[in-house]
């Protein structure tokens, strides 16, 4: 069964300050909403005391082109994805042709060649490494990379592959966007890069075994969360609905993924979810009937590094295996088939779930024995 033997995560070079960016936000907010300061404590509120973004503060003080943000986005996505995936090789013992399979996953830019095409010659990937890039599923698409690798993989076990995530999530910022939505988004987002590394189970690498993927895209909700493509770029789309949705359809959906293992909710031991800001973490535990503090290291993620869509989960799961790192006899274990896995698909002691949700508005999950 495939495994998720490490992720590496990068962050870009300007760290910012929750009351800086607060103070940057009543300057550039106040004199088009009168009642800013109303709204203002929603900084505070999210609980994120710092963020990274991919340039210098005064960057952001005037406006952008398109272009110029893009350009932005592959110089910082190129370079940073580089970075994380150099410090994994160098932590498993890996060489770079050592790859069989590259996925990239993003929503905050575009390039063409995508930045996987360009990551293979920067790292000295192998020429026939099969590349997939994956785009626009926003806050979903990390966990949706990993499980895309996992199922590729469960047909090629000798193979490894390396899962990439990098949002710029602060070049989305429309400087003439005077909504509500864009100050949430300018409280609540930052930019960052991740590599993760799925192993197949005849590779030898110990890792955490993905024993079960769920996708979920939920009936008339194409609306409720996303970036609508305009002339000067990207701008952000947020519905107060997300949490409603979350307490109507997340317990069901876990209860799904767990039933393919014959699990129930009280035998996941770690929740390693998207952090998308406090209320979503909220609505999960009250679907779920558990207390918030379940999800401790989604929330530690979200205080130090705020929401870099894609990327977030991929920071979760790294602070995790850093201190809880895989035991090669994780993968030893046998268990009963499950749906869409081979027969040899091992079970475990104790379980997590990885999961976040995106535009769709959709749901992307897999489970981990831990």
């Amino acid at each position: 069964m495939p495994q998720l033997v490490d992720v590496a995560t990068a962050e870009p070079p300007f760290a910012i300050a929750q009351e800086d960016a607060a103070a940057f936000a009543r300057a550039r907010f106040g004199g088009a909403m009168p009642h800013i300061e109303r709204l203002m404590p929603l900084f505070a509120n999210t609980g994120i005391r710092s963020r990274n973004i991919c340039k210098p503060p005064s960057w952001y003080e005037t406006d952008h082109g398109l272009g110029e943000k893009n350009e932005a986005y592959i110089e910082a996505a190129t370079t940073l994805c580089a970075e994380a995936a150099r410090t994994l090789l160098a932590r498993r013992g890996l060489k770079p042709t050592d790859i069989d399979r590259v996925f990239f996953v993003n929503t905050t830019g575009l390039a063409t060649p995508s930045i996987d095409a360009r990551l293979i010659n920067v790292l000295g990937l192998k020429r026939d490494v099969r590349r997939t890039p994956i785009w626009g599923l926003g806050c979903a698409g990390g966990v949706a990379g990993l499980a895309t690798a996992a199922r590729d993989l469960v047909g090629h076990p000798r193979e490894r592959a390396l899962v990439f995530a990098a949002e710029m999530c602060s070049l989305t910022f429309l400087a003439d966007d005077f909504s509500k939505s864009n100050l949430v988004a300018t409280a609540l987002f930052a930019d960052g890069a991740a590599c993760a590394l799925v192993s197949g189970d005849d590779t030898d690498d110990a890792g955490f075994p993905i024993l079960g993927t769920r996708s979920m895209l939920f009936p008339d909700s194409l609306d409720i969360m996303g970036w609508s493509v305009v002339a000067r770029g990207l701008q952000v789309v947020f519905d107060q609905r997300i949490p409603a949705i979350i307490r109507d359809y997340a317990a069901s959906e876990l209860t799904t993924l767990l039933e393919m293992r014959g699990l129930t909710l009280g035998d996941v031991t770690e929740f390693l979810y998207h952090p998308g800001g406090p209320k979503v973490l909220q609505a999960y535990a009250d679907a779920y009937g558990i207390s918030t503090d379940r999800f401790q290291w989604s929330k530690d993620v979200f205080r130090d590094y705020g929401n870099m869509s894609s990327v977030t989960v991929m920071y979760v799961l790294s602070r995790y295996i850093a201190t809880h790192p895989p035991s090669p006899s994780a993968s030893a274990r046998q268990a009963p088939p499950a749906s869409g896995l081979r027969r040899d698909a091992p079970t475990a002691d104790k379980y997590g779930v990885v999961s976040a949700l995106g535009p769709g508005f959709s749901s992307e999950a897999f489970l981990l024995g831990l």
